[in-house]
C-alpha cells in the first residue's frame, strides 16, 4: 500500500527476524518473561490500493472512480484490467512462500488480511467477477481456502488467524461547509458490497459473513479479528473518532453509533464460532473506558479478545499500567484526534508516507513531523501544480 510497508522476502528475512527477538527481548526486560507473547505478520495483497498500480479484482462502480492510477493520475473505469484467475494462483503462491518465511524468522502466527478492501476483502465481494474466483460464495473465498488449506499442510505448527470485513458500507464524501459526510450516489442493488443489504447500505446482511467464518474455522483458522468499513472510503466506521483527520470528514453519526455496529457484528460472528476466539475492535473512541467495555464484551461472551489500534500509539505499556493500577493512564489516552491517520495519509513525502505516530503524546519524535507536514500543507502551489 506504501513504500514503507513491511516486505518479507529472502533479502529482508534476517532483519525482520532481529526485530522478532528485540521485541521478545524488551518483553522479558517490561515483564520478566516472554511465555505469553505471541509475536506474528499480517499477510496481505494491497490490491486496488497497490502503491505502484491498482490491481483489482472486479471492477466497482462504487470504489473504481475513487480509486487512482498514479502512473497516469486518473481513475479507473471499466477498461482497466482485472487480475486474471493465473494472477490470483501465482499470489496463492507468494502468500504460502510468505508464511514459509514468517515461520522460519520464529513467528507464532500470520494473520491473512481479508480487510478494508484489499485484495482478499475484496475477493470477498467480488459477485459480479466471472470465472473461477467470482460469482458464488465458495468461488469468492476460492484464494483464501486454497491460501489457508495450503499453509494448514506445509506450515502445520504455524498459528493462523484472519482479520476480516464483516461489512463494507458506501464510500463517503465532504459536503458542505461542515464537511459532514455523506453517502455517495449509489443506486441498489448493491451488488460490490460483502456484508450489506442490497437495498440498504445502513442495513447489515451477516448471512455470508457468518458462512465464511465457519468456513475459516473448518479450514484452520483458529483467531479471527472483525473489523468493518473501509479507511479510504468510509472512515468514520472504521475508526469512530472524537476528531476526522485532516482531509477527511465529520462523521455523519455519533462516534457511540459506530462503535456499537462494532460490538454488534463482533458478537454476531462469535456467537456463529464459539470455539474460535474472536478480537473485537472499535474500542479506542471509548478512551479511558476501554477498560470497562472490553470487560464487559468478554464476561458476556460476545468476544473473547478485545483489540486495541492507534490508541497504542499513545499508551504503548496501557496492557502492564492495567495490570498495575486497574485502569489506563488518563494522561496517556488516545484521545482521537486522527493526527496518527493524518500522517499516515500524507502522501507528499519523498518515500510517498509519513512516518505514522502520536504527536500529542509521542512530541519529541512525531511533534517535528507533523509541523513540517502543516508548513507543507500551508504552502501556495508552485506553477503548474494543482492546488
Amino acid at each position: 500500500m506504501n513504500p514503507r510497508q513491511l516486505l518479507i522476502s529472502e533479502t529482508t528475512a534476517s532483519d525482520l527476524e532481529r526485530m522478532l527477538r528485540d521485541c521478545r527481548k524488551a518483553h522479558r526486560e517490561a515483564c520478566g518473561d516472554d511465555s505469553d507473547l505471541l509475536l506474528g505478520l499480517q499477510l496481505t495483497h494491497s490490491g486496488r490500493y497497490s502503491c505502484r498500480r491498482p490491481m483489482i479484482a472486479m471492477h466497482d462502480p462504487l470504489h473504481d472512480p475513487r480509486t487512482i492510477d498514479k502512473r497516469t493520475g486518473k481513475t479507473l473505469d471499466d477498461s482497466y484490467p482485472l487480475l486474471t484467475d493465473d494472477d490470483l494462483k501465482r499470489i496463492e503462491d507468494e502468500y504460502v512462500e510468505a508464511a514459509k518465511l514468517a515461520h522460519r524468522i520464529g513467528c507464532d502466527f500470520v494473520d491473512l488480511k481479508q480487510c478494508h478492501r484489499y485484495l482478499l476483502s475484496e475477493l470477498l465481494a467480488s459477485k459480479t467477477r466471472a470465472g473461477e474466483y467470482g460469482g458464488s460464495l465458495e468461488n469468492r473465498t476460492r484464494l483464501i481456502r486454497n491460501i489457508t488449506l495450503r499453509i494448514r499442510e506445509e506450515v502445520p505448527d504455524l498459528i493462523l488467524a484472519s482479520r476480516m470485513n464483516a461489512y463494507d458500507s458506501v464510500p463517503h464524501s465532504p459536503q458542505g461547509e461542515e464537511r459532514i459526510g455523506v453517502p455517495i450516489d449509489h443506486h441498489p442493488p448493491l451488488r460490490t458490497l460483502f456484508g450489506v443489504s442490497e437495498q440498504d447500505y445502513l442495513v447489515e446482511d451477516l448471512a455470508e459473513p457468518l458462512q465464511v467464518v465457519k468456513w475459516l474455522a473448518d479450514w484452520g483458522i483458529s483467531l479471527l479479528n472483525i473489523t468493518i468499513g473501509n479507511p479510504y472510503a468510509s472512515p468514520h466506521v472504521v475508526r469512530p473518532a472524537e476528531y476526522p483527520p485532516v482531509d477527511g470528514y465529520h462523521a455523519p453519526e455519533h462516534p457511540l453509533i459506530g462503535v456499537a455496529r462494532h460490538f454488534r457484528i463482533a458478537s454476531a460472528i462469535q456467537a456463529a464460532v464459539p470455539h474460535v476466539p474472536v478480537v473485537g475492535s472499535g474500542y479506542s473512541w471509548l478512551q479511558e473506558f476501554v477498560l470497562e467495555f472490553a470487560a464487559a464484551n468478554v464476561a458476556s461472551g460476545a468476544v473473547q479478545l478485545a483489540g486495541l489500534g492507534r490508541a497504542t500509539l499513545s499508551h504503548p505499556d496501557f496492557v502492564n499500567t492495567a495490570r498495575q493500577t486497574g485502569k489506563l493512564n488518563r494522561k496517556l489516552v488516545c484521545r482521537t484526534f486522527s493526527y496518527c491517520t493524518g500522517l499516515m495519509r500524507a502522501k507528499d513525502h519523498p518515500l510517498g508516507q509519513y512516518p505514522t505516530g502520536c504527536p500529542p503524546f509521542d512530541k519529541e519524535v512525531y511533534d517535528p513531523i507533523w509541523k513540517e507536514l502543516q508548513a507543507k500543507r500551508a504552502m501556495p502551489p508552485s506553477s503548474g501544480e494543482a492546488p
